[in-house]
This record gives C-alpha cells, structure tokens and sequence, in this order.
C-alpha cells in the first residue's frame, strides 16, 4: 500500500472526537454510545476500530500502531482483520482499500458478493423439503386427517411430499444477507446478481446471534460465504433515519487482536488451543491461548510502566496455570511507548507459576505477505 497518504477525516482510539457536527450526531444516536465515551463534555474514542460514515464522509476510527503515518495504521488494521477472520483479498482488493471511494466495508462486501456468485453460478444449493399441500392430484403420502379438517368436496387431495429444494434455510439466509449489505453497498451490481439468482428462496429475518446452520459434504464450498456474511452482518451498525443513510462498521480491538495473535499461535502450531473452555468446580476458565507449554493472554491495553501491570491480570493468570497445570504464563501487549520483556514469579513452591510479560511491536512497512511474515517471527520469538 502507499507511503505517507493522508486520510482526511482519520480519529485514533482514545482520542477526542473535534469534529462538531459529528460529535452532535454521536451524542444523539443511542446506538453507537458503547463505542465513544462522554467524559466532562468531552467525547473520546475507545477501542473500537473501523470506519463511521456520516452525511456520505467516512471517518476512519485508528488503531494507535505505528507513529509513521495514518496510511500505515490503516493498513495494519486492514491486515490483521484479514488474518484474525480468515479473509482471502486479491491485490485489487487490497490496492481497493486505499481509494477512499471505496472503503473496508464496500471492499468486504465485494469480495463476500463475488464469493457466493461464483458458488452460485457452480450450482445453487439444494436439499429435500417436506411439503404439505392441497393438491387436485395425489403426490407422495395421502394425509387422512388434514384431509378430515380441510376438503370438505373431493376434488382436492391434502398431500405430503419431498421437493428437491433451493428454498432452504441456508439460500435463506443469504438472501436475508444479501439484502442486508445492499442498504450498505455503494455498488450494488453484484449483490443483486445474487438476489436474483435466489428468487425461488422465501424471504425471512434472522437473528445472527441464535442461528445454526450444519454444514456437511454437500453444502461445505458456502461455509466460507456464511462465515463472511455473519462477519459484515454482525459488525455493521445501520443508522438510517428518513433524510439521510449513515452506518458504522467497528471492530473491537480487544477481540481484535486476541483473534490475531490466537490465529498466528496457530499457524505456527497447530497443536495450539484457541478459547479452550474448561470447568473446574464452579470455577470457568477459558484462556485465549494454550500451546504445548505455555497460556498466553492477549491485553489490548497501554501499559507505560511495569507499575500499570493490574494485580487482577497477575491473579488471572496465576489460576489458569495452577488449574491447567501449565507452570509457564504469559501476558502479551501491543507495544506501545515502551517496549516490555521481563517476568515474574507468581506463588511459590509447587504452586509457583511462571510469568513473562511481553509486547509485540504491530508495526510494518510491507505489504500483506510481509507483514504476515514479519508477524509470524516476531511471534515466533515471544515462545
């Protein structure tokens, strides 16, 4: 990407939003309080990255990763949301990202759109669908008692059959998507290709938080589909009123970068367990990382001096590595001012857990495939 461009309307996390008319519109929309904070009069960014658009201008919310210039702390952001959530851009796609006509959201919805058309034009997924009907014919099982309830005259026949189907839960809900992203879109051409391949598929809502959708040998090449749709949908924030269309597209940076660092522990063994979820007693411990000898915990914090380092993180990491038996622990920061290497012995005797406290400096002046390999190493070198 290039070097020392400019975004116009660029904010970092955790820094003051000046921009009046913006500032109005966020203190007024109930829906994007949990991302900024109102502090005596003064509105602050927190940790959520990505972009706001307001009035038809996209403002860009940056992580704080390299002093060099907005472009790279863009870029930055742009390559670890592709690591952390599995995202495969071209070099078009990427090259996309900095025309500021087309945004991270406009390019991920490209590229989930021309994703599913290609499946599309493949075959559209079908499976048998049980039917019940009032036919002028008989097809597959006669119903005796709806037809008891229902046909009064003989001319009609309550059925129950099987159809080999696109109308099923799965098309359903890329058509529930599709029309979702098509309020986001600036190009749309793509998006209602899609639409009209589905139009045998019966339009319903969903909620993404409550939805299950198996996948097996025969609907398995539109996981990937269904994974980038949930991905858009669920951190795609519509703020339209009557006059005007704004929306947001923000991305924790807390889940963030725990998801990134998580995915290149794991590129680097795949032994490595990512939110292993255990029970003990009454006791739940899901730490963010386990590989073969080590529990690693991501914190996206700013941590100046060994003397920010909070107790109850000291604690935490005590009770994984007592409970799991890993004597060897570790608290991972971004880096920010300082850089930090030095570790601490938490309990004693038997009970006596390891802990090293380290930061990862984010920060690259390559392109994508340098900046994953520079990642990989300096990951690499904290195990």
């Amino acid at each position: 990407m290039g070097d020392g461009i400019i975004l116009n309307n660029s904010i970092y996390e955790y820094s003051e939003v000046t921009d009046e008319k913006l500032r109005e519109y966020i203190i007024a929309t109930p829906q994007l309080h949990k991302y900024f904070k109102l502090d005596w009069d003064i509105l602050k960014t927190r940790q959520y990255c990505g972009i706001l658009n307001f009035q038809e201008e996209d403002f860009y919310l940056l992580p704080k990763i390299s002093n060099k210039d907005e472009k790279q702390n863009l870029d930055t952001f742009i390559y670890m949301l592709m690591v952390a959530y599995d995202i495969k851009l071209q070099n078009e796609d990427i090259a996309a990202c900095e025309n500021q006509t087309h945004t991270i959201l406009e390019v991920f919805i490209q590229l989930f759109a021309k994703k599913l058309f290609q499946e599309f034009q493949y075959g559209i997924y079908k499976e048998y669908i049980t039917e019940q009907e009032n036919l002028t014919t008989l097809r597959g099982k006669y119903l005796i008692n709806e037809n008891l309830k229902t046909n009064f005259v003989k001319n009609k026949i309550y059925c129950e059959y099987d159809e080999f189907s696109m109308n099923n839960q799965l098309n359903q809900f890329f058509l529930f998507a599709v029309k979702s992203l098509l309020m986001f879109a600036k190009d749309k051409r793509v998006l209602m290709q899609c639409e009209i391949a589905l139009d045998e598929v019966e339009y319903k809502s969903f909620d993404i938080n409550y939805l299950t959708i198996h996948f097996h040998r025969l609907n398995s090449r539109f996981k990937e589909s269904f994974e980038f749709a949930l991905l858009l949908l669920n951190k795609s924030i519509p703020l339209f009123a009557k006059d005007k269309k704004s929306f947001a597209f923000l991305f924790d940076m807390n889940e963030l970068f725990e998801k990134f660092i998580g995915k290149i522990f794991k590129e680097l063994d795949p032994s490595t367990k990512l939110q292993n979820q255990k029970n003990f007693g009454n006791l739940q411990l899901k730490p963010d990382i386990i590989t073969t000898n080590m529990i690693i915990d991501t914190k996206y914090k700013i941590l100046k001096s060994r003397d920010d380092l909070a107790v109850s993180d000291k604690y935490q990491m005590f009770v994984y590595g007592t409970n799991f038996g890993i004597k060897n622990t570790m608290l991972l920061y971004p880096k920010h001012l300082e850089h930090f290497d030095y570790e601490l012995r938490l309990g004693k005797d038997e009970r006596e857990i390891g802990l090293k406290v380290k930061s990862i400096d984010l920060g690259c002046d390559g392109g994508y495939g340098e900046f994953v390999d520079e990642m990989k190493k300096r990951v690499g070198e904290l195990r």
